[in-house]
């Protein structure tokens, strides 16, 4: 017979260990560290620093203490392409990257900077999160990159210090920054521009001190890197969308069981529609503040003649995208 002193102490030798094994299986699940890297601010309306924050609100709803992101905004991780080959190293867990610079890894991602592809927002939603996305993130995934899903900065823009963009005869000759891409670089010539490719961290001071003339971005990322302090005219273009690929490290990715897989891509898409609603509601504002801090804002004459300015580029990037996903993607927007 078990005496009482015996049954005690052999409740309390399990209720001990039983806490010991959860603290162990907390511990476990805590140590999943996501280190997620963004070139730009951390300001509230910044749409990459949205996406990082939201995506870990959306981990920690779904799987409390399972994952520790911390984040490093303004390239305090280098730039994108040292972003990506960190992932793919395995150095970095994970990052918020410019559509257009994921081509360095994958040239199907020059897709997304075809310009005047989308007609707005949501048919590149629609595009993105269906078969077409479905294929650019998967092309990924031989390189060592888990795709997530694409969150978004808007359609991009035209600032500059020279003149009102209104026609595609007024870029002529304008110094203008943009990403560091052959397909911006072909688009922008036969704008008629002289485009200058540069890395992010260096545009502010390039256009402060006259280097460049101006740039094209979106205008989340006009107002919270504080370009209407040295650019004068914003003309809306809308000349390409700029998708965010949300990323995560393939060797990070395997050491994951099924359900914090699933957990990942849950919070994933759970973020992006919440960043989504968020950057279209606040470039309602957005526009509102960039006037009254003093930038001049026009609308273009005739989209149709930019259109057809650039319409060799397509055919010219084809072979770099690939038929099967341009062809697919054109049938969906047409």
């Amino acid at each position: 017979m078990i005496s009482m002193k015996n049954r005690s102490s052999r409740t309390l030798l399990l209720t001990a260990l039983t806490a010991a094994a959860v603290g162990v299986s907390s511990a476990s699940l805590a140590q999943t560290t996501v280190r997620l890297g963004w070139t730009t601010s951390d300001g509230q309306t910044d749409p990459y620093a949205i996406a990082a924050r939201y995506f870990a609100e959306e981990l920690e709803n779904l799987a409390p203490g399972s994952f520790d992101v911390r984040f490093y905004p303004n390239h305090q991780l280098g730039n994108e392409e040292e972003m990506l080959q960190g992932m793919q190293l395995g150095t970095l867990e994970a990052g918020v990257i410019t559509g257009t610079q994921i081509a360095s890894v994958s040239s199907a991602f020059q897709l997304n900077d075809l310009p005047f592809l989308y007609a707005d927002n949501a048919q590149a939603h629609a595009v993105l999160d269906g078969e077409v996305g479905d294929m650019l993130m998967a092309s990924l995934e031989r390189e060592g990159i888990i795709g997530l899903g694409f969150a978004e900065a808007g359609f991009r823009h035209v600032i500059n210090n020279t003149r009102p963009v209104a026609t595609p005869e007024d870029l002529s000759r304008i110094r203008l920054r943009v990403q560091p891409s052959d397909l911006f670089l072909d688009s922008f010539r036969a704008l008629g521009a002289n485009p200058v490719p540069m890395a992010w961290s260096d545009v502010f001071s390039a256009v402060q001190q006259g280097t460049v003339d101006g740039l094209e971005i979106p205008l989340a990322v006009i107002y919270a890197n504080q370009y209407p302090e040295v650019t004068e005219y914003l003309s809306l273009t809308n000349h390409s969308y700029n998708a965010l690929g949300l990323l995560v490290s393939a060797q990070m990715w395997n050491r994951l069981d099924d359900d914090g897989k699933e957990t990942m891509r849950q919070a994933a898409r759970q973020a992006i529609e919440r960043q989504r609603e968020t950057v279209a509601t606040n470039n309602e504002t957005i526009l509102d503040s960039i006037r009254e801090a003093g930038m001049t804002v026009n609308e273009v004459d005739d989209p149709a003649a930019f259109r057809d300015r650039v319409a060799d580029v397509y055919e010219s990037y084809r072979g770099a995208i690939g038929s099967d996903v341009l062809d697919k993607a054109l049938e969906q927007v047409q």
